[in-house]
C-alpha cells in the first residue's frame, strides 16, 4: 500500500455525500439499517437530502391506504420543504393528496398513476402545486376536464402532461374529447403530451396543436379516431407525433431510443418512432410485518433520475386495469 496513504472515515463524510450515497440502498434500509450505523448517518438519513426525490411508485402499487399515508407523512416532511419530485401509485385518501399539497410546495414532477381522486378534491389543491412542470395522471379514471382544467389554470409552470388510459378503462365512455379541449385552452406551454388510448378525435387534437405551439412530442397511440392531415402537422417544425397506430415493443428495434424526441417534426401514423425512525414510529414493526404487504422487501426501492425526459417519456404498453 502506498504510503502516506490517508483513510478518511465514512462517519465525517459530509450529510449531502452520505445522501447521494444513501440513494442506491432499498426504501428499507434508508429507514431500518442505515440510522443504526452511527449518529452521523442517522442525522443524514432525517435530513433533507435522502428525500429531494421520492420514489414510491412501485412500492405503493397495491398498498393499502393507511400504510399508503403513512409512508408519505414519514417520507415527505423530511425533505424539509426541497421536495422536487415525487411518484406514489394508487393514491386514494383525500388527506393523503392535501398533505402533499401543503407539504411539497416545491415539487417540479408529480407522478399519480392511478390515483382515484375526484374532479373537486384536484380543483381544492391544485393551487398549491404551482411550481409542477411535469404531470402523469394515467389511469386515473375519477378525474375528466374539470380537473384538467383546474391544473393549467393553477399549473403555469406545466410543460409535460402524461394522461394515458387503458382501453378498457375507458371503454364505457363516448368522448374524452372534453379533456382534450381543456388541455388546449389551459396548457399553452406544453412541450410533452402524452394521451395515449383516451377517445379522442381529430378536431379536438387540432385545438390542441393549435394553441399549445410548443409541443415537442404528442403521444395519440390507440387514439383510432385521430386522423391528421400529414401537411397540418408539417406547420409544427418540432413536433413528433406518435401513433395511432401501436407497435408492439417486442416488434421494434430501437425501443429504447423513443424518449428521443427532438428531431424534425413529422406525423407517423403507419410507423412508430417513437438517523433514527420517528419517535411514534416503532424499529420492530417496521423491520418485520410492515414491509410485508404483498410484495418481498427487495423489491422496495427508491430510485433517483437524472433526466426528466428519459423516464417519463414513457413509450410502454398500457398496463392491466
Amino acid at each position: 500500500m502506498e504510503e502516506g496513504f490517508e483513510f478518511r472515515p465514512w462517519d465525517e463524510l459530509l450529510p449531502d455525500a452520505l445522501g447521494l450515497i444513501f440513494r442506491n440502498l432499498s426504501l428499507q434500509e434508508v429507514l431500518t439499517v442505515v440510522p443504526r450505523v452511527c449518529k452521523s448517518w442517522g442525522k443524514a438519513v432525517k435530513g433533507p437530502y435522502c428525500w429531494q426525490e421520492i420514489d414510491i411508485e412501485e412500492w405503493s402499487k397495491n398498498r393499502c391506504p393507511e400504510n399508503l399515508d403513512r409512508m408519505l407523512r414519514l417520507l415527505i416532511p423530511r425533505s424539509c420543504g426541497s421536495l422536487r419530485k415525487l411518484c406514489v401509485s394508487g393514491l386514494s385518501d383525500k388527506s393523503s393528496f392535501e398533505f402533499i399539497a401543503n407539504n411539497a410546495k416545491s415539487l417540479q414532477t408529480l407522478r399519480l398513476p392511478k390515483c382515484e381522486l375526484s374532479d373537486s378534491v384536484v380543483e381544492q389543491v391544485a393551487g398549491t402545486f404551482s411550481n409542477i412542470t411535469f404531470l402523469d395522471v394515467s389511469y386515473c379514471i375519477k378525474i375528466g376536464a374539470r380537473a384538467l382544467e383546474a391544473i393549467g389554470k393553477h399549473c403555469k409552470c406545466l410543460t409535460g402532461l402524461r394522461r394515458t388510459m387503458h382501453p378498457l378503462e375507458v371503454i364505457d365512455k363516448l368522448s374524452q374529447d372534453d379533456e382534450a379541449l381543456a388541455i388546449a385552452t389551459s396548457m399553452p406551454k406544453l412541450k410533452q403530451l402524452e394521451i395515449a388510448y383516451m377517445l379522442v378525435g381529430t378536431l379536438s387534437i387540432s385545438e390542441v396543436l393549435q394553441n399549445c405551439r410548443q409541443l415537442e412530442l404528442l403521444d395519440v397511440r390507440g387514439c383510432w379516431n385521430v386522423n391528421l392531415d400529414e401537411n397540418f402537422v408539417k406547420k409544427f417544425n418540432k413536433l413528433k407525433v406518435v401513433g395511432p397506430l401501436v407497435v408492439d415493443y417486442y416488434d421494434k428495434n430501437g425501443w429504447d431510443n423513443c424518449s428521443d424526441y427532438s428531431g424534425s417534426s413529422g406525423y407517423i401514423p403507419w410507423d412508430f418512432v417513437a438517523g433514527d425512525i420517528d419517535d411514534d414510529f416503532d424499529d420492530d414493526e417496521m423491520s418485520d410485518g410492515y414491509w410485508e404487504d404483498e410484495e418481498h422487501v427487495e423489491d422496495v426501492e427508491m430510485w433517483f433520475y437524472d433526466d426528466l425526459n428519459a423516464v417519463d417519456a414513457g413509450y410502454d404498453w398500457p398496463q392491466s386495469p
